[in-house]
């Protein structure tokens, strides 16, 4: 945790701490991720509990829309998964917190820790799930735009996308605008979310941090976050499995990365 500490906040307040944006080199990737194997395997019990408690949410999800019917929607939703992706690594950054602070963590820090920012926490889910909403919209257009409004059979539509000029040239546009909204939704949230679980400052301070940061080292915070993307579709092309160690390793990781790029000092405050 960063040595500064803050006072509590009032909305009225003028701000109690400067933040500042380190600049970083391009090594530092490889040195996050570094961190967060040690902290996995420091905490490899938490960890990989938590890793399994999304694997298996996944898994009963893919298997419910299969089910239900609604097997069409998993391509845009494990896309979507970028755009929540830096909620569900809350639970690491608790665990990595812990560890800092010299404790052993538990299950409680993995799925408790977001309690005492949950206001907060949850005004960046909100602005998360924009993301989200607008990824599934785009995706929902591209389809029509390209398919029609008829939906095909699994096995005609998953080899149509590799195999037609329609489902090539859908791919293309979906990575692009899928690529552009998921940056976009990184830039607010990849230090905001670590910085609202450790300082008592409003989830706007936090997007302002994290789009600072992201203009400061925007070729290295690019590089991470291509790691960060990587990494996540290897672990879906596992069926999820490799998820329940590449999402804690990931949240401790950038949980690191937070703390390299993002300084506070405190602010001293005047009476008037």
């Amino acid at each position: 945790m960063n040595a500064a500490t803050t006072k509590t906040k009032q909305p009225s307040d003028a701000p109690s701490v400067k933040i500042t944006i380190n600049k970083v080199g391009f090594d530092r990737p490889r040195a996050w991720l570094t961190a967060g194997v040690e902290d996995f395997r420091r905490a490899t019990a938490v960890s990989l509990s938590y890793g399994m408690f999304w694997v298996g949410l996944s898994i009963a999800i893919t298997l419910g829309a299969y089910t239900l019917g609604y097997w069409y929607w998993l391509l845009p939703m494990i896309a979507g998964f970028m755009f929540i992706g830096p909620l569900v690594a809350v639970g690491s950054y608790g665990i990595s917190l812990a560890l800092e602070r010299g404790r052993v963590p538990n299950l409680g820090d993995a799925f408790g820790s977001w309690k005492p920012h949950a206001g907060q926490l949850a005004m960046m889910g909100v602005m998360m799930m924009i993301f989200f909403l607008a990824w599934i919209r785009l995706a929902t257009l591209l389809f029509a735009l390209f398919f029609g409004f008829e939906v095909p059979s699994p096995a005609t539509l998953y080899t149509s996308l590799l195999t037609t000029p329609e489902g090539l040239g859908m791919l293309a546009v979906g990575t692009v605008a899928g690529g552009i909204l998921a940056f976009g939704a990184f830039a607010i949230s990849v230090v905001a979310i670590p910085t609202l679980m450790d300082q008592d400052l409003t989830f706007m301070e936090g997007i302002e941090a994290s789009v600072r940061c992201v203009a400061r080292n925007f070729r290295v915070m690019l590089l991470w976050a291509a790691i960060l993307t990587v990494c996540v579709l290897i672990g879906v092309m596992t069926f999820y499995i490799g998820l329940a160690l590449i999402l804690p390793v990931l949240g401790h990781a950038s949980w690191h990365a937070y703390e390299e790029l993002v300084r506070f000092e405190p602010v001293e405050q005047t009476s008037s």
